[in-house]
């Protein structure tokens, strides 16, 4: 995946669906700053509005459209993790997510991503 801007948008929504908070924000680590987000993000289906990247990311968590690279993102997990699949870049993703604080594993870039919202 490796576009900072995808990573941000999925630790969101893994982070909101997992925790049921309706946090307004994440805050990204690798870029020491929030980026905001609006809508709304359940197990069923998410409509969030990225203020950063312009762009509206909508669907079922197993199928969402990131309007802004014209590209889906699978999501899926249980309990405090997730995983997925990132087709604009062909990459698998994986994380956890632990109170207010969200850490990715980017397969493409072989590291470690963290956030809070």
């Amino acid at each position: 995946m490796a576009e900072p801007h995808r990573r941000r948008a999925i630790a969101y929504i893994a982070g909101r669906i997992i925790t049921g908070s309706a946090a307004g924000s994440v805050f990204d680590y690798d870029e020491g700053r929030h980026v905001m987000f609006s809508g709304d993000a359940s197990k069923e289906n998410v409509n969030v509005y990225d203020y950063d990247a312009a762009c509206f990311i909508t669907g079922p968590p197993t199928s969402l459209f990131h309007y802004g690279d014209s590209q889906h993102i699978q999501l899926g997990g249980e309990g405090g993790q997730f995983r997925g699949f990132d087709y604009a870049s062909g990459a698998h993703f994986s994380g956890t997510v632990s109170g207010t604080s969200v850490t990715l594993f980017d397969y493409e870039d072989g590291a470690h991503h963290n956030y809070s919202i």
